[in-house]
């Protein structure tokens, strides 16, 4: 599971699980927008990332074996000082509405987040800052001295534009037990129950679940080597 840093500023967000009690399976999800954005976004994640998130421990397979190498690979056989942290803190492109947290920075230090514009008043000037004290602004050619710190805060405590992220909100999905999503309706859920083939309707149980950081680290690590990643997640059926 996460360490409780690592989980501190995530949220939760809901689904409902249709699940049949005689197979002990999930059969599907109705979940929203923001359940479907979180699991689009797992394609968008660097391969780094993914091991960084999950450790090596928890991956199939040998590539937890290429981080752990890179890791404790001495400086002095990398091309640059650079390299090695662009393969173990890769940048991810993720809507900011979503929960997994991005690779810690490294630089952050006061000192880092300073920056520097020039005093002049014009307003062309506005669109230039600097980390270096004194270099030339390119609008007015004077001295970049003005001091101005950058302001680090959660992207994901900010408003989200309703076109932000992957899906529309304007509807429910369905999510299967292997991930498959298609927007829901009556006619699918019918359509669902009879591909199960269920007959004992007495059966299924409706559940609704919580999708938080823990759960969301157990959907990107199962979805990697299973089809039932609901079951696996939410009925603890490994």
């Amino acid at each position: 599971m996460a360490s409780t840093n690592a989980k501190t500023a995530a949220k939760e967000l809901s689904l409902k699980l249709l699940i049949d009690t005689t197979a002990q399976k999930v059969l599907f999800a109705e979940a929203g927008k923001e359940v479907v954005d979180f699991l689009f976004s797992l394609l968008s994640l660097p391969l780094g990332s993914v091991v960084k998130l999950l450790s090596k421990d928890r991956m199939e397979g040998s590539i937890g074996n290429l981080y752990k190498s890179i890791q404790e690979l001495d400086d002095s056989y990398l091309q640059n000082s650079e390299g090695k942290s662009t393969l173990l803190n890769p940048i991810r492109s993720i809507s900011p509405s979503l929960l997994l947290p991005g690779p810690s920075s490294s630089s952050s230090s006061s000192s880092k987040n300073v920056y520097f514009r020039c005093n002049a008043n014009y307003t062309s000037c506005y669109g230039y800052v600097s980390k270096v004290n004194g270099v030339l602004c390119p609008s007015c050619n004077n001295r970049m001295t003005k001091q101005i710190t950058y302001v680090e805060g959660d992207e994901r405590e900010n408003y989200v534009e309703p076109n932000a992220g992957f899906v529309k909100g304007v509807v429910t999905y369905t999510i299967m037990d292997d991930l498959t999503v298609t927007p829901m309706s009556s006619i699918s859920s019918i359509t669902l129950l009879s591909k199960f083939n269920v007959k004992n309707l007495n059966a299924l149980v409706e559940r609704d679940v919580t999708l938080g950081f823990d759960e969301a680290l157990e959907v990107l690590e199962i979805s990697l080597r299973s089809k039932n990643v609901l079951t696996s997640v939410f009925l603890g059926k490994k």
